[in-house]
């Protein structure tokens, strides 16, 4: 069956411009870093991603390593551009990043030139595309000068494989050095990409300053911490969730009693604004404007609508941040 895309994709999705930049973004973006690799079922990711669409989500993320297996998940997304989305292509943002493990030997990962041009151009040939919009940088690497990574990412917008760049999981500290570079080859840092929940603070101390003060976006990965923030745990770890598999990114000593309090309490003040946990916690990451854009994972298309629907409530009441804030901070036992 031909795809063909909702008339009314973009009347009720919002749209947040990226730092001092010409693009916007949608308040939720479509991550494919679980659930679109070989290993899972190819038409159901087809339909998250065209129902993402439809829903106005403009905005694809993606890396060289997403899967499983390595690679995959870009590929997948190539198809689906090819059969479905191609007509769409000037209406889509799509990203991917390199920088983590890809490919044995000394090449296949890091920040080097000779890794971010290769991985680019593999990325490039998996999706089917001439360009993507951003490429990222996806980790700092300690080993390698920061002028080099810098210099790969201002000529790959040069050569006109990417439209913009951005850095993901790197530090106040080299965000500003990395910042200041690529302003003076001439290609801005348009975004950053890092871990942010409520649960997962960091960029409050500090990075988003270094943002503000060069008009660099942000879109953050992980806004609902794994699921945690979500309803899944709210009444202990099931046998058939993340946290009892065999996943690295989130186990069970993730999940302590402590947490599932803040999380059990949380949930309290969404269901009495009429929302669930995970709308609730995607309106938090967004609240003050200071995040372009939430980058949501799903595994069905029913959660991406759950999610989008966050958006029709985005603020919060003075009294409401001040018992987010009670329940956020730690107690003398958590330290």
């Amino acid at each position: 069956m031909v795809y063909v895309a909702s008339d009314t994709r973009y009347e009720t999705m919002k749209y947040n411009r990226v730092g001092r930049s010409g693009l916007k973004l949608p308040a939720i973006s479509l991550g494919l870093w679980h659930n679109f690799g070989g290993i899972n079922n190819a038409e159901n990711g087809r339909n998250m991603i065209t129902r993402s669409f439809d829903l106005g989500i403009t905005h694809f993320d993606l890396a060289n390593n997403y899967g499983p297996p390595a690679g995959s998940a870009e590929q997948l997304f190539g198809q689906v551009l090819a059969q479905d989305l191609k007509p769409y292509r000037d209406e889509l943002v799509i990203s991917t990043k390199a920088g983590y493990y890809m490919w044995p030997g000394p090449y296949g990962e890091w920040g080097s030139r000779k890794n971010l041009v290769s991985s680019l151009n593999q990325s490039l040939k998996r999706m089917g595309l001439d360009y993507v919009d951003i490429f990222y940088s996806h980790r700092y690497d300690p080993e390698t000068p920061l002028e080099e990574t810098m210099m790969a990412l201002d000529h790959i917008v040069r050569s006109g494989k990417a439209l913009y760049v951005g850095i993901s999981n790197y530090p106040a500290d080299q965000t500003r050095e990395a910042a200041e570079i690529l302003k003076s080859l001439g290609t801005p840092l348009l975004i950053h990409q890092p871990k942010y929940s409520m649960l997962d603070r960091w960029i409050e101390d500090g990075l988003q300053d270094v943002l503000d003060e060069y008009g660099t976006g942000s879109i953050a990965f992980c806004p609902l911490a794994q699921g945690v923030l979500t309803n899944k745990y709210l009444n202990g770890i099931p046998e058939d969730s993340r946290a009892k598999g065999p996943s690295v990114f989130l186990n069970e000593s993730n999940i302590s009693p402590e947490t599932l309090r803040k999380v059990r309490a949380l949930n309290q003040i969404a269901a009495a604004r009429g929302q669930s946990l995970a709308q609730f916690a995607l309106s938090w990451v967004l609240r003050n404007g200071r995040v372009t854009s939430a980058l949501i994972g799903a595994s069905r298309p029913s959660q991406i609508e759950e999610n989008v629907a966050a958006l029709s409530q985005l603020d919060f009441s003075t009294e409401e941040l001040e018992r987010i804030e009670s329940i956020l901070s730690p107690k003398p036992d958590d330290k």
